[in-house]
């Protein structure tokens, strides 16, 4: 795109914010190119691997400088559309994007929140720094782009995250004063988004920064009753005018005594290789005072108490340890490597669906707990019961490693077979293979999951979800 299609007012406000000479450099930067990136996926690629090299050198990979996992890639590779994206190996993000959670740095073991989580760059992003321990509410309130959230984690393999749909206000009546850290990528008016996606400019007006700046302090209030004393909270936007950024955190440190500036910094993309991104990176008090707007703590552990053993289950709860009791029965031939996945939570039953919840040890979530809210994905969907036989989750498939499988049907990259499976074609597997197999795409010598197949006479019948089919052999 060009600078000349940019909104006049626009252009007016950033020379005014940065004087003529750098005004007119940031505005050059929109006859440039727009950068491309990726983020390797360190929950299924060990740094350093054989794998992690091949997908460096196919892609021709750069380091980005701000993340330590991320890269910058070339437009023409197009790393969306290889087997290795559908393994999850990667997530495509813009990479000034990643520098938020780098600030935020959430840790194995921690409760997290991602307050407006959709499509998934920082959810990854954070599962990637916990390790699979601790627990991660992941949040998005439209419909649509919570279920592309909820896909999007469970292709990247994460094991603690739960997706919720629902308002801030909601989940701040639900869980005040609950999380170690909160990352909120707040929704803006998109001024970095101007070069990625030019209909961006049309939303634009002075009246819509307005309307953002607004929207944001009612999400940023309920995201600091949610702050743990001693909690940090990642703030963050794609947008480059002082209203929507440091005047919002400026009236937000103003308004609450007891939050601290730890950081604030622009990449900026005249100056730097990306579309630009503005975080700041604040600190509650471990000496926090209660105030009338955050409910008591109190409210928060009677919640907790009801999943705490020694009181009565209740029957849904029976109904789901029965469930649980099935997929072991089933993990024990078919999955016998599933060991300390599951460490923290209970299963959860949604009609035939059993899912592990997951839990940390600040929050310990239960179905009592979570009672009222829509949740896209209550953890780790394990599979779903099928007149009392167990039939595994896509999710448990991208979830695990071919080492904890009975059977495994490892593909080559480039392989007719590979793309039947994709297409959602029985294969054609050894006589010997019996019931249910991990198929796995092959990388240098290691194999990653891509879904499940249940072979019998022979043959191999295709368990990929069908949205996630290709439509036509590639």
């Amino acid at each position: 795109m060009s600078k000349t299609a940019l909104p006049t007012s626009f252009r007016s406000i950033m020379i005014s914010m940065l004087g003529e000479v750098e005004g007119q450099a940031f505005l050059a930067s929109y006859d440039k190119p727009r950068t491309y990136g990726l983020r390797i996926n360190t929950l299924k690629i060990q740094p350093g691997s054989i794998a992690e090299r091949d997908i460096k050198q196919h892609f021709g990979l750069k380091e980005v400088p701000w993340c330590e996992d991320g890269y910058y890639y070339d437009q023409a590779t197009r790393p969306g559309k290889h087997p290795y994206h559908a393994a999850g190996l990667y997530y495509i993000q813009e990479p000034s994007a990643m520098s938020a959670v780098e600030w935020l740095a959430p840790q194995p073991g921690e409760t997290v929140l991602d307050l407006a989580a959709a499509p998934g760059g920082k959810t990854t992003q954070i599962a990637m720094k916990m390790a699979g321990k601790g627990l991660l509410i992941s949040n998005e309130i439209h419909p649509q782009r919570a279920k592309v959230l909820a896909e999007n984690v469970e292709r990247f393999g994460a094991r603690n995250v739960v997706v919720t749909q629902a308002t801030p206000d909601e989940l701040s009546a639900r869980f005040p004063l609950a999380f170690d850290r909160i990352m909120l990528d707040a929704p803006c008016s998109g001024e970095g988004m101007f070069r990625k996606d030019p209909d961006a400019i049309s939303e634009w007006s002075p009246q819509a920064v307005d309307l953002c700046a607004a929207r944001q302090w009612d999400i940023l209030k309920e995201a600091v009753a949610m702050l743990k004393p001693g909690g940090r909270l990642a703030y963050s936007t794609c947008t480059f005018n002082r209203q929507e950024n440091e005047n919002t955190i400026a009236r937000l440190l103003e308004q609450y005594p007891d939050l601290k500036l730890l950081r604030e910094k622009r990449i900026w993309p005249h100056k730097h290789q990306g579309e630009g991104h503005y975080v700041a990176l604040l600190q509650r008090d471990q000496a926090h005072a209660l105030t009338n707007d955050i409910v008591p703590d109190q409210v928060r552990l009677k919640s907790k108490q009801r999943g705490k053993k020694g009181h009565k289950e209740s029957f849904p709860q029976k109904v789901a340890t029965a469930a649980y009791e099935v997929f072991l029965d089933w993990a024990k031939n078919d999955l016998p490597g599933l060991v300390d996945y599951l460490a923290e939570g209970m299963p959860i039953l949604f009609g035939e669906s059993l899912y592990w919840l997951p839990s940390s040890a600040g929050l310990q979530l239960t179905p009592q707990s979570l009672e009222g809210l829509r949740i896209p994905r209550a953890g780790l969907h394990l599979g779903d019961l099928k007149k009392g036989r167990f039939q595994p989750a896509h999710a448990l498939a991208m979830a695990t490693t071919p080492n904890d499988a009975a059977q495994v049907w490892i593909l080559k990259i480039g392989s007719t077979e590979l793309s039947a499976y994709f297409h959602g074609d029985t294969l054609t597997v050894p006589e010997h293979y019996r019931g249910w197999c991990l198929v796995a795409v092959e990388c240098d010598g290691e194999a990653f999951p891509i879904g499940w197949g249940k072979a019998s006479g022979g043959q191999l019948k295709n368990h990929l979800p069908k949205g996630l089919r290709q439509p036509v052999k590639p």
